[in-house]
């Protein structure tokens, strides 16, 4: 696994607070700074070469943006909007992937294989890109509920068909009932997961009224929750989502200390801009290594392509609920498609691609350009978007 140095975090941390100070004067996006930083360290004369990995990104820094994200999240408020959040998140995944290896087979003739592993891991909306930009954009309500709890949740069956798409792509064969149960056993085990450690940290933090213990239990629901499903080769992040959600609604009845839910709060937000700090500084830094030129018209087929699919995803998953009390608001549906980031995961996902498949570096180089195109132009422009369809204030 990739590790950080010690200078490295420290330079990381360095460069994550002039960058967050100069995208609030200039009203730039944090993500978008980030990257560019990243790009730019590339110029200079600093040992800063990170690669990403798979494990990296999953088992380190994954975790406790997943755990962040959920704790916020009220059960409530969930539940009134789980019906949609689980379409956008199965339904529309399946839509996005199956048109995206369609239009990458027929226009730009990769294989079957090299198509559908492409799809599946570029249908899912990043969590770390979607909440890092909407939480910068002050976003809240329902909107705010529906895309985090979509890019949380899709990230799940993402993973999971990933891994029956890439032992398709080896050459195995797995038939619908082992498909079909390999899915169900993932994401139920991954529920179970976080149920149980979430539910062990809750019960060890009903025993005391320490905050930094209550804190150091809340650490073990993120990184526990996760490391635990995927031991087992479940969901992970599904794990660590219901944990975060499991810890963050009992603690709305006083199981913690009022200090240390402040202390809670405080920790987690700040494990987010470390986090998020690391994952950008680190993406810029590898796409500033990538030749696309190599690989032009692929990218920009597989940019169109990503479009159309996650056109395909929002609007006929959101059709389906246009008559019930769940309706999705035209202007919601619109942020949904164009906020629909790309980023890390998928990288994350291409990585973890076996060396020996062919069509690995092209996959690699491609999801690159889409992160890129996603990061840059997306990034830059949900802000505007967000004002323009009144969803927040002219100010922010």
């Amino acid at each position: 696994m990739e590790t950080l140095k010690i200078e490295q975090i420290a330079l990381i941390i360095l460069i994550g607070t002039i960058v967050a100070i100069i995208a609030r004067r200039f009203k730039v996006p944090y993500t978008v700074g980030l990257v560019l930083a990243g790009i730019f360290i590339t110029v200079l004369p600093l040992e800063l070469e990170i690669n990403f990995s798979k494990d990296l990104l999953f088992k380190v820094l994954l975790p406790p943006l997943i755990f962040e994200a959920a704790l916020y999240i009220r059960w409530r408020e969930l539940r009134n909007d789980l019906l949609p959040i689980i379409t956008y998140a199965t339904v529309g995944v399946l839509l996005s992937a199956g048109v995206t290896a369609f239009l990458m087979h027929y226009t730009v003739g990769w294989t079957w294989q090299a198509a559908i592993l492409f799809g599946v891991l570029i249908a899912a909306t990043d969590p770390v890109s979607v909440i890092a930009t909407f939480k910068e954009a002050k976003v809240e309500g329902r909107l705010r509920l529906l895309v985090e709890a979509e890019s949380l949740f899709n990230d799940s069956t993402a993973a999971v068909v990933f891994t029956l798409a890439l032992t398709f792509a080896l050459g195995e064969t797995l038939g619908f009932g082992s498909s079909t149960w390999m899915m169900f056993l993932s994401v139920i085990g991954g529920i179970v997961s976080g149920l149980l450690v979430g539910g062990l940290a809750l019960l060890i933090i009903g025993k005391t009224q320490d905050d930094l213990v209550e804190l150091s239990m809340t650490t073990l629901a993120a990184f526990g929750s996760f490391w635990l499903a995927e031991h087992f080769h479940l969901s992970g992040i599904l794990a660590t989502t219901t944990a975060g959600l499991l810890v963050g609604n009992i603690a709305a009845f006083g199981v913690i200390t009022e200090k240390g839910e402040e202390s809670i709060a405080h920790f987690w937000d700040f494990a987010a801009f470390i986090v998020n700090s690391v994952i950008f500084i680190i993406l810029g830094i590898n796409v500033a290594y990538q030749d696309f030129g190599k690989a032009i018209v692929p990218i920009v087929v597989s940019i169109i392509a990503v479009l159309i699919g996650r056109a395909i995803a929002v609007y006929p998953c959101s059709a389906l609920f246009a008559r019930s009390s769940l309706k999705i608001d035209a202007k919601h549906q619109h942020i949904l498609f164009w906020g629909g980031l790309r980023g890390a995961l998928a990288l994350a996902l291409a990585l973890g691609i076996p060396d020996n498949l062919p069509y690995r570096q092209e996959i690699l180089i491609v999801t690159f350009g889409v992160v890129a195109f996603s990061v840059f132009v997306q990034g830059l422009t949900i802000t505007p978007l967000l004002r323009r369809l009144k969803q927040i204030p002219s100010g922010k």
